[in-house]
């Protein structure tokens, strides 16, 4: 279907709705958070009309072959999220990779000399690591603020078993949303090389990764799934975090038993390095 106006692409569309579902959270305040979108042939067919003289190519300190030629829907470097519906030209933009997989170029959108989020390279490598991970399925790479997750990283070990236990233990579907469990990043400077190498030597495991004192970085095949994925965590965060404010002892949880019989029920196969 021809559309007049980009907004209308169901790809660009997706995207500007979960910027706005992510802000209504309380996720991202200022410029905080981003969200990137691998685009498919048909999402690149459907905004190449729009598409402007490109600017020129960026080098980056990154380089991943699979992602050469690819296209990506990125937030801006600065922008802000509660932005991005009204003045989406502004605050988002289509970014084109070269052929060596280590350069970018903007081909639609963040106007004014705007750039992709500083956090692109990081957003960069662990699209790549998530479509050999998935045979090419993941597409959705996605940065928030999540309060009770960043709350949980001063008082929970910043390990994978220790905050993955957490989580399982805090609501019933989160060991059949996330049996993998989720990767725990230590507080490190963001949008550099070493941040985007750490993070993406997890997402090798897990859909999800905490940075300390942070956020939630989370990967999915599509915009609903990511940001699903997101609420969840957040979600049993708030649980828990509820639960230790209260001051009394836990006299119940969630056990280990329980969650093999979750996991039995649902055909989801738990990630056993979780267990003693």
């Amino acid at each position: 279907m021809v559309v007049s106006d980009i907004t209308k692409v169901q790809a660009i569309e997706g995207f500007m709705r979960l910027c706005a579902d992510g802000w209504e959270q309380g996720w991202h305040e200022r410029n905080g958070g981003n969200l990137t979108y691998r685009m498919t042939k048909d999402d690149v067919e459907a905004c190449r009309p729009f598409f402007y003289n490109p600017r020129p190519w960026v080098k980056m300190e990154v380089k991943a072959e699979n992602l050469a030629g690819e296209y990506f829907i990125t937030t801006g470097s600065g922008k802000y999220f509660r932005n991005v519906a009204l003045h989406p030209h502004h605050n988002i933009g289509i970014v084109e990779i070269n052929e060596e997989g280590d350069s970018w170029r903007i081909v639609w959108g963040l106007i004014n000399g705007a750039q992709p989020t500083s956090e692109f390279p990081t957003h960069f490598m662990n699209h790549s690591v998530r479509k050999a991970a998935t045979d090419g399925a993941n597409r959705v790479i996605y940065h928030c603020h999540a309060t009770n997750i960043i709350a949980m990283t001063y008082v929970v070990p910043l390990t994978n078993k220790a905050f993955t236990k957490a989580l399982w233990q805090s609501a019933t579907e989160c060991p059949v949303v996330f049996p993998e469990g989720v990767g725990v990043v230590p507080w490190m400077v963001p949008g550099g090389h070493d941040i985007a190498l750490a993070t993406s030597e997890l997402m090798k495991t897990f859909q999800a990764a905490v940075w300390a004192q942070h956020g939630l970085f989370v990967s999915g095949p599509d915009y609903d799934t990511a940001f699903g994925l997101a609420h969840t965590i957040e979600k049993s965060a708030d649980v828990y975090c509820k639960v230790m404010a209260t001051g009394h002892p836990v006299l119940q949880t969630i056990t280990d038993d329980n969650l093999k019989a979750i996991a039995k029920e649902f055909g989801v196969t738990l990630n056993q390095d979780m267990f003693d």
